[in-house]
């Protein structure tokens, strides 16, 4: 069996926090959890450079998107993992108040966190909540366990500073799976077995099991993302499924987005299709989903990965503006020029083809600059022309912005472009403001 350092998916787990434009609610909660096991020597001693492409190619692959950072229910798991607890009380109150469709796991985590501060009372008073209110919840039985938790550190002077079991426990998966990763696997599936293991401890125990190559490995974590007996380990199976990459655990995450109408179920599928590396599936859903905001990040996932034909089908196919746009935007993050120019060039509406030209703009290439600037002689539309100014200004292509400027007899679009140059450090640029000047 091979496995990667836990260390080193949870150091990737800290780089791959995205920043871009998509919104996409990836839980990357288990950063924090790196603080408590990882430091800087270790990794550079174990990392292999197979595994440092590997983390900067995920890195790349999830950069694009970023938080949502008004989604409370993060932000109270990290605050968790960082101990934070105050925080994550006040984080799980604000999704109980706009009653999410969290709320029930909102209602654990918050007892959970009063436990950890010593607010026996209140933790218990939480959980009576949950119970009273969810009746039927997923999280009962967590929730009794930690009940009776609860009840048993009574009067024993609950700190918060003080390390738990489970701290401990991190610790001995981390050294475990480095030294004797054999044993791992059946000692990470007992733990996940007893009710009184912790959803925290279990969440990590999934996701060390996440990076084995084993059959049974595999089969855990498929079985939790099938039906986990609680929603948020149902949601990080489902999320760690992807990475196995391979077919069956591909196939595996197909089948649980066809089989659930839960769309927070579906979502955590998109992003283990895009984990996994597989635009077929992602293709599938973006070209049949009937659930809109499912089919925008289907779409937007797809930018990720090298998927230009399946973005070129999917635009031949759609006469929805709005949709064509998007995928516009997803084969400029996919780079693919190619189709972005044959839009730009060939498309009867002038929207699609403005659309096309921005999405040219943001790839900075010189083939992409001399063909925008053939781009802007042939087109009619004074509107188009525009943004073919200020994407060769994106790319800083003075040469193409000089020529524009001086074949141009649009007085509005020739002021746009001397605009553009006078804001650009170049001897071409200034050299032409001079000769206006010298006229």
């Amino acid at each position: 069996m091979k496995y990667l350092p836990i260390s080193v998916l949870l150091a990737w787990s800290l780089a791959a926090q995205p920043k871009a434009e998509v919104r996409v609610n990836v839980d990357l909660g288990l950063a924090a959890m790196a603080q408590a096991v990882v430091n800087k020597s270790e990794i550079s001693r174990q990392v292999s450079e197979d595994v440092r492409r590997a983390m900067e190619d995920a890195r790349r692959s999830v950069e694009r998107f970023r938080y949502d950072r008004k989604d409370s229910y993060a932000d109270g798991t990290r605050a968790l993992d960082s101990r934070d607890y105050d925080r994550a009380v006040v984080s799980f109150d604000r999704v109980i108040s706009a009653k999410s469709p969290r709320t029930e796991g909102a209602y654990y985590w918050k007892a959970y966190a009063l436990h950890k501060l010593g607010k026996r009372d209140e933790a218990i008073a939480a959980l009576a909540e949950l119970a009273q209110q969810y009746p039927q919840s997923r999280w009962l039985n967590d929730a009794r366990a930690l009940t009776a938790e609860v009840k048993q550190a009574a009067g024993q002077g609950v700190s918060p500073e003080n390390q738990s079991d489970e701290d401990l426990k991190l610790y001995a998966i981390n050294g475990l799976v480095n030294s004797d990763p054999d044993r791992a696997v059946p000692l990470l599936q007992k733990l996940l077995a007893e009710a009184r293991t912790s959803p925290r401890l279990k969440q990590r125990a999934l996701f060390v099991l996440a990076q084995s190559s084993s059959e049974a490995a595999r089969t855990t974590v498929s079985l939790y993302a099938r039906n986990g007996s609680n929603p948020d380990l149902q949601l990080h199976a489902v999320e760690f499924l992807g990475a196995f990459r391979n077919k069956e655990s591909q196939q595996t995450l197909a089948e649980i987005y066809g089989s659930t109408a839960d769309v927070t179920i579906k979502r955590a599928v998109l992003r283990g299709f895009l984990v996994s590396k597989d635009s077929e599936h992602l293709f599938s859903v973006a070209k049949s989903e009937t659930n809109a905001e499912l089919r925008r990040e289907a779409i937007d996932l797809l930018g990720s990965l090298p998927s230009g034909n399946e973005l070129t089908q999917l635009f031949a196919a759609e006469s929805n503006f709005e949709w064509k746009e998007r995928m516009l935007r997803a084969m400029s993050r996919s780079h693919h020029a190619a189709k972005l120019l044959e839009v730009a060039r060939t498309e009867k509406d002038a929207r699609l083809r403005l659309a096309a030209v921005r999405s040219l703009g943001s790839l900075r290439r010189e083939t992409s600059a001399d063909a925008l600037g053939a781009l802007y002689i042939m087109e009619p539309e004074i509107a188009v022309r525009g943004g073919i100014l200020d994407a060769l200004s994106s790319q800083g292509s003075v040469k193409h912005i000089v020529a524009a400027a001086r074949k141009e007899n649009d007085p509005e679009l020739k002021r746009r472009a001397v605009q553009r140059l006078s804001s650009m450090k170049s001897k071409e640029a200034t050299e032409y403001l001079v000769e206006l000047l010298n006229k």
